[in-house]
């Protein structure tokens, strides 16, 4: 589990993010779900925006990727949900205690 410092951290470093992944009218997939985990691997953290027409509550959206991709959840942020996961290989994030 984060710290709120940790999480602090991770804000202030996601905040000049674009997101990469988008949720919408089909909502969370096994697929989206991996090519996230594929993704946190590569860059530890990255933000997933939430379209308008997407029919799931954006806090169940959060949940079911963070679960999905066991990342944990930094924030949600208007329709911006930001996730974050330790790279096993690629580690560039280094936390503070």
């Amino acid at each position: 589990m984060l710290t709120g410092k940790q999480k602090r951290f991770l804000r202030a470093e996601a905040h000049h993010l674009n997101p990469i992944f988008q949720v919408g009218k089909g909502g969370v997939n096994d697929n989206m779900i991996k090519q996230i985990e594929e993704a946190l691997e590569g860059r530890e953290l990255l933000k997933v925006s939430i379209l308008q027409n997407c029919d799931e509550d954006k806090d169940e959206v959060a949940e079911r990727l963070s679960k999905g991709a066991r990342a944990e959840l930094v924030q949600i942020i208007g329709n911006t949900i930001v996730l974050y996961k330790e790279s096993r290989e690629n580690k560039q994030i280094k936390l503070p205690n």
